[in-house]
């Protein structure tokens, strides 16, 4: 096992996404097809893919945490984006802080504050 590569969202509509992801990551897709559109983010892969039927009643089963420095400015800065609440940031143990929230097309995004986590070589 190599770890984790690849987040993917099923999302309604994939351009408005598409606008939305570029503005919540401050980066612009590598891959930019109707079918898929991919955003590399640090070297991890965040995709999008148009659902079949729409929704935004999703299933919360398996929850992405994206790394970040500043959780508490992180998490305002995409609910003014048009994120929606889901968890506010909260201390899970240590000086761990995570926090939810879910997109327009009711995707949960997760944030994570985690001063202990390193990389290992592959």
């Amino acid at each position: 096992m190599l770890g984790l590569r690849t987040t993917i969202y099923k999302v309604g509509d994939i351009t408005k996404a598409k606008a939305w992801y570029a503005q919540v990551f401050e980066t612009a897709p590598y891959f930019d097809e109707p079918f898929y559109v991919g955003f590399n983010i640090k070297g991890y892969e965040l995709g999008l893919q148009p659902e079949d039927t729409p929704t935004t009643n999703k299933t919360e089963s398996v929850i992405a945490y994206w790394g970040v420095n500043q959780i508490t400015e992180e998490y305002d800065r995409l609910i003014t984006l048009g994120a929606t609440e889901n968890e506010k940031p909260y201390n899970v143990g240590g000086d761990i802080v995570t926090a939810t929230m879910k997109d327009p097309w009711g995707n949960v995004i997760g944030l994570i504050y985690n001063p202990e986590f390193k990389l290992e070589d592959e």
